[in-house]
């Protein structure tokens, strides 16, 4: 296990194609790095390194307990930790750091215009999906943060992660259910098999890899994503369907 510093870390994002002024999505797993100096911290420095001032971060802050009504009656934008890592919820405790308000699917920001990015996700315009409950916004909504990144093209960092934590699939299931209401949304919902569509799109998509520290990391674009996948999805749907339990 190598010895990873800030400068090392900044390093290896920017040779896998982060960029000065990226607005960047990450799921991350900090164990997979190897030993970092000075811990998650160094990670989010690094990071900021890498995006500049101009930079935008976003992580989730999801609060992931087991069933919607636990999540909601649990929900403290201040207090309640994210459930998806301890980067995500060192990001979530800096002083700096912004977040949004959902009680399931909230998401962090910092960085440029952070607070603008994330502060219209009580509005409800937009993709219905099965995470939306009063009195919150959608999860999915026009003015949510993920579809926000979705629109401006933001870039997606998988930060030695593996699909089963990409959590833009379920937008692709979002908006394919918005077109199609004959679909099941009870008791036996259909999702996307996960891994399954990963293996697709590490075949036909246009995805840059390496390593970051230690972590095997994928970079690409949310927005190229997002539509390929569902293309794909309603080109062949029975084939990437799954009714296993989900997030």
């Amino acid at each position: 296990m190598s010895h990873q510093t800030r400068e090392s870390l900044a390093r290896d994002l920017r040779a896998l194609g982060v960029e000065p002024a990226d607005t960047l999505f990450i799921h991350s797993s900090f164990k997979s790095l190897g030993n970092v100096d000075g811990g998650a911290g160094t990670v989010v420095d690094a990071l900021r390194d890498a995006v500049g001032e101009e930079g935008l971060i976003l992580m989730p802050s999801f609060n992931l307990l087991d069933g919607r009504e636990l999540r909601a009656k649990s929900w403290n934008i201040e207090t309640t930790p994210s459930s998806v890592g301890w980067i995500t919820e060192y990001f979530r405790l800096m002083p700096e750091t912004v977040r949004s308000d959902h009680y399931s699917h909230s998401v962090a920001a910092l960085g440029r215009g952070a607070t603008e990015f994330i502060s219209e996700h009580l509005r409800r315009e937009g993709y219905d999906s099965v995470w939306d409950m009063d009195p919150w916004g959608k999860m999915f909504g026009t003015y949510s943060p993920m579809f926000k990144a979705y629109q401006l093209d933001a870039k997606l960092l998988m930060l030695g992660v593996e699909y089963d934590s990409s959590t833009y699939l379920h937008l692709v299931e979002t908006i394919y259910r918005n077109e199609r209401p004959d679909l099941l949304w009870g008791s036996v919902p259909w999702r996307i098999d996960r891994p399954l569509a990963g293996e697709f799109w590490d075949r036909s998509g246009n995805l840059e890899r390496g390593n970051v520290g230690d972590a095997p990391c994928r970079l690409f674009q949310i927005k190229e994503y997002v539509d390929t996948m569902l293309a794909e999805v309603k080109r062949e749907p029975s084939f990437y369907w799954t009714t296993r339990p989900d997030i």
